[in-house]
């Protein structure tokens, strides 16, 4: 039945033009029906730049989707299932970033790519967690607003040596603040002869016990160095799933067993040939909004290309 659920796929690409997107913590059937696997900032230049197709199928959360409908105006983007949300892109709102404006109207705003079209329309500029200490550290002032993840703008601070004025005070992501530094001293005992890697969205004391601080871009990098056999990785559980598909002859071990992104696993190869046959759910973002956000995901491009 996949087979054959995978064929229709293909069949239907092709009929209709389309490119099939997916992030990092997808499923491993979904990981390999995708045209292009990659991080937050891999999936913006990715659907920057599909120029060859006229349907995005984005296989991720709503934001992502939202990003590709701004960057790529003129495509038709598709999110096999719209209750796919982000909890942590819903934890800042925009009356809430205006207020942040409006108390320090000095300071430039840079929003982490996991929030809503609407948010990003009031930022500065937009960073993922590939490129978020980069992205501060061209800033022009000694402070920034930094929304909506508490980690990675307590990272992006220490990374720039700037100070970070956190809007909300406890954004985070639930799935990396699972980890505990008990996790790091357990994994030392358990793979003695391994590295250990974890994501910026991680909280600072499980940061510092890790050898590595990555996003799932620079962590598919870091699987690839030949002096690392068995790594230890510190993020969503599907990133793993990933770094043994491209290095079969290395050992990866999730972390934690239980760090699910439970929104992303709703995409499922049905759900993509449904969205390719019924042309649904299509990802629309108010014009004006777009226009908005654009400038600061465009910025963030200029500075990581």
């Amino acid at each position: 039945m996949t087979n054959e659920i995978i064929t229709e796929i293909e069949e239907l690409k092709k009929e209709k033009n389309a490119i099939i997107l997916a992030h990092n913590y997808q499923p491993k059937e979904i990981q390999e029906v995708a045209d292009f696997v990659g991080d937050s900032l891999e999936l913006c230049i990715k659907a920057s730049k599909v120029d060859e197709a006229d349907m995005i199928i984005f296989c991720g959360v709503n934001f992502m989707a939202e990003t590709a409908a701004i960057i790529s105006p003129d495509k038709k983007v598709l999110l096999p299932d719209n209750r796919a949300n982000c909890q942590m892109a819903d934890m800042i709102s925009l009356e809430e970033l205006k207020a942040a404006k409006k108390e320090h109207p000095d300071s430039e705003v840079v929003l982490y790519v996991n929030s809503r079209a609407e948010t990003k329309s009031e930022a500065t500029i937009v960073c993922t967690s590939a490129n978020a200490g980069k992205i501060v550290s061209s800033l022009k002032g000694d402070d920034f607003i930094f929304a909506p993840d508490k980690n990675l703008g307590i990272y992006s601070a220490k990374a720039s040596g700037k100070k970070a004025i956190i809007v909300p005070e406890d954004g985070h992501c639930y799935v990396h603040t699972m980890f505990k530094p008990e996790d790091i001293k357990q994994a030392r005992i358990d793979y003695p002869n391994a590295k250990i890697v974890v994501h910026p969205e991680c909280n600072d004391d499980v940061r510092q016990l890790a050898d590595y601080v990555e996003s799932t871009g620079g962590m598919v990098r870091l699987a690839k160095d030949p002096e690392i056999k068995e790594l230890v990785v510190g993020t969503e559980i599907d990133l793993a799933t990933r770094l043994k598909r491209e290095n079969p002859d290395k050992e990866f071990y999730p972390l934690r067993r239980d760090a699910f992104c439970l929104t992303m696993k709703l995409i499922t190869l049905e759900k993509i040939r449904d969205a390719l046959k019924e042309e649904k759910y299509e990802v629309i973002v108010d014009e004006e909004i777009a226009k908005k956000a654009r400038v600061g995901i465009q910025r963030m491009l200029d500075l990581s290309q």
